[in-house]
Formats: structure tokens, C-alpha cells, sequence
């Protein structure tokens, strides 16, 4: 009779999208697989993501939707676990996938659903998940890592933190994941707000709250234009929300921590030049010359940002439109091109999406996504300096670097 070999120990630290792919790759290795979870239940920010419908993937997997100290950082895990095989992963799962312009969701459009096949994975593969374990600290005295909770010291041959970054603490990213990765001597990109709301200086934004407007958005980070993203940009009582300016947020942020101007030009008019502008403007007082300047836009813009052009314009509401002059119409088309947000801030990490920053990329191997430093450590997620746009970047970085972690963690030999 054989001798029966022992299951090589995994532990996870983190029970978000990373640290579930993390635990059902490395469970299929063979490995025996358990899950440190501080809340209640895993997987909370699952549930939050896509507005509760979870963007599980983009088809567009270009290069430059992923962020980083050192973004190429990223590409090995996306190439072994790419788009294609995370659609295969969910759709064996039971997950049945539909395509709204390259984003991908479940088709029942529902963030829990994804969840729940997760879950039933892990059980199914008898992975142990401990809820409501809050890490006291993590060390390795010898071949093992020594886990130490409230509760219990766990042990485990190989050890993977995935636990989140700083952003959306209410679903369990309370940057706790940068302490312990710390304690073994790695270096931490100081973490910053990314896809986040950005305050405007500009008192007139107060007065346009509520306003939703398809726009295109230029960035000028000291006085120069770094990026440009269309779009339906959410004006709310803090500032300016919306997809086009997260996408753009990570990189006002990080010029703001640099000290440097941040100003995002709004174009309100996009399909208009301003000479083309200008001209329609001019048709529309000649086909109601009887109207007040307050009437001027009624049926084209928002009605506040009519006010808002009037006021700044320096045009009374009550104007006849006929007596507007030219140099008039000439600065309101010239505003509705180029409406001016002076960035002055962001929204805290509770309001943001994901964070920029995190370990140190040079110090991981990105073919297995192990520690330079520590044997047998692993990560995944969004602890380390990588971050996506929007549209399911993120959660493809998830499932990506949680497969490399789980499988070189399950099957390296210590």
C-alpha cells in the first residue's frame, strides 16, 4: 500500500475576486486551500461592481488600460490567463456571459450571481473560508508561514495576499494587505485614489449639480494636455463624476500629490467646431429673434448650464437674443467648447473605485506572481501597483493575477 503524500498548505489572505480565483486555482492543484476573510463573508465588493451588475472582462485587452509604476508588469498573468479563459472559467461555472460594446457581464446582470458560482466552487473543492479573521500578524520562523488572527495561529506551506487596496473600505479594502506585505520587507507605492469623483474649484459647479451631459473631457496637468476621454459626465454637489472622469481621475490625483495645476477642459458641444457652434447659435436667433437669451438654448443644453454660460458670458437672462453681439456669441460658443474645472481635489478612498500604487512590481516575479524577497509568498490583485480603467479592467486584473498566484502557490515545491 502506498504511502498517501500531504496536501501542500495554502493560505489566502482576502476573500475578494483575486483571493477566490487565488483559492479555486490552487484547491484544483490539489492543494488544501483556506481563506482569511475579516468580514462576515467574501466577496462583498463582487457585489458592488458594475452598479450590481459585474463588468466581468473588456475584449479590449490593450495594454494601456492597465496602470502601474511599471504597467507592463501586468501582461504575463493576462496572457495566461486571458480574456478567453476567464469567459471559459465563468461559463463552466454556469455563468452566461453577453457582450454590450466589448464589456462583458453575466447575463442576468447580476453581481451576485457571480458571487454565488464562486462560492459553490469553494465548497464544492472544499476550500475552508474564516469569516470575520482579522490578521494580527503574518510571519515565517521557519519553512511555514505562521498566520496569527484573534482567534488562531494558522500555518501554511505557501502564503498569497490578495487583499484588496484602500478604496471602497465598506467592502472589506482597508489597506491592511501594504502592513503585512511590509513586515516581510517589501516596498510600498503609496497608495492614491483612482476612478474617483474630482472637486472642481469653480463655484458655478454647485449650480450645475444634477446636470448629466455627454461631453468630451481634456486633461492639462501643468498646462500641458496629457489625456482625453468622451462620455456622460455627472455633475453632482461635490464636483464631477461620471465614467469619462474616472478614467481620467488616477492621473489628477497623482499630478495633484505632485503639486501640479490640474485643469479639465469640458466640451459640452462636442459635435460642434466652435466656428459651427458659433453659426448654429446664430440660426437659432434668427428663427426666434423674439426670445430672451435665458430662452436661447431651451431644447439644445441642460437649462442650468444655460444659466451658468449666461452668467459667466456676462450676458443678463433677460436679454432680447437679437441684441446679443457677436463677440457674445462668440464667447458663449467658446465656453460651451471649453467649459474650465480647475481640479482641486478628489473624493476619499470610500468614494473610489480602486487605488493607484501598492507593492512594488520590481519586487515580484511576474511570470508567477511569488515574492523576490520571501520564498513561498505570493500575491494577487489589487495590492500590488497595478490598476485598470473602467470596464472591467480591474476584475480582469483580479481573476489574472489570482490564477498565476493560486496555480505557482498549489504546485511549487518548497
Amino acid at each position: 500500500m502506498g504511502i498517501e503524500m500531504a496536501k501542500k498548505q495554502v493560505i489566502i489572505i482576502g476573500g475578494g475576486a483575486s483571493g477566490l480565483l487565488a483559492a479555486i486555482t490552487a484547491a484544483r492543484t490539489g492543494a488544501k486551500v483556506t481563506i482569511l476573510e475579516h468580514l462576515n463573508k467574501p466577496g462583498k465588493k463582487i457585489l458592488a461592481t458594475g452598479n450590481g451588475k459585474c463588468n466581468l472582462t473588456n475584449l479590449n485587452q490593450d495594454e494601456c488600460h492597465y496602470r502601474g509604476n511599471n504597467p507592463s508588469f501586468a501582461n504575463s498573468a493576462l496572457q495566461q490567463f486571458a480574456v478567453p479563459d476567464t469567459l471559459r472559467f465563468f461559463t463552466t461555472l454556469g455563468i452566461y456571459t453577453k457582450n454590450k460594446n466589448g464589456y462583458i457581464y453575466p447575463h442576468s446582470e447580476q453581481a451576485a450571481s457571480v458571487l454565488e458560482v464562486l462560492l459553490a466552487e469553494c465548497e464544492h473543492l472544499k476550500i475552508v473560508i474564516k469569516g470575520q479573521e482579522h490578521i494580527k500578524s503574518v510571519k515565517k520562523p521557519d519553512c511555514l508561514f505562521h498566520v496569527k488572527t484573534d482567534t488562531w495561529t494558522y500555518k501554511s506551506d505557501s502564503l498569497i495576499i490578495a487583499t484588496g487596496s484602500k478604496a471602497a473600505p465598506a467592502f472589506g479594502s482597508d489597506g491592511s494587505g501594504y502592513h503585512l506585505s511590509a513586515s516581510f520587507g517589501h516596498t510600498i507605492i503609496p497608495p492614491l485614489q483612482a476612478l474617483v469623483p474630482l472637486k472642481p474649484k469653480e463655484s458655478c459647479y454647485t449650480r450645475l449639480a444634477g446636470i448629466r451631459a455627454d461631453v468630451k473631457l481634456s486633461l492639462y496637468m501643468n498646462e500641458k494636455l496629457h489625456s482625453t476621454e468622451e462620455g456622460e459626465l455627472q455633475i453632482s454637489a461635490f464636483g464631477v463624476s461620471g465614467i469619462p472622469t474616472f478614467q481620467l481621475s488616477r492621473f489628477a490625483v497623482k499630478a495633484l500629490k505632485d503639486k501640479e495645476r490640474v485643469v479639465i477642459i469640458i466640451d459640452f458641444a462636442k459635435k460642434f467646431t466652435q466656428a459651427a457652434l458659433a453659426a448654429y447659435i446664430r440660426t437659432r436667433i434668427e428663427h426666434t429673434p423674439y426670445k430672451r437669451a435665458e430662452q436661447l438654448f431651451t431644447g439644445f443644453i441642460n437649462s442650468k448650464l444655460s444659466e451658468v454660460i449666461l452668467i459667466e458670458s456676462g450676458i443678463s437672462p433677460q436679454k432680447g437674443v437679437q441684441d446679443l453681439k457677436t463677440e457674445e456669441i462668440l464667447t458663449i460658443a467658446k465656453l460651451l467648447k471649453a467649459f474650465p474645472a480647475t481640479i482641486i481635489d478628489s473624493h476619499t478612498f470610500e468614494q473610489a473605485q480602486v487605488c493607484q500604487g501598492g507593492v512594488d512590481t520590481t519586487e515580484i516575479s511576474a511570470h508567477t506572481m511569488e515574492s523576490k524577497i520571501v520564498e513561498g509568498l505570493y500575491f494577487a490583485g489589487e495590492v500590488i501597483d497595478i490598476d485598470g480603467a473602467c470596464g472591467g479592467y480591474n476584475l480582469q486584473w483580479a481573476w489574472s493575477s489570482g490564477y498565476v498566484a493560486g496555480k505557482n502557490a498549489g504546485t511549487k515545491e518548497g
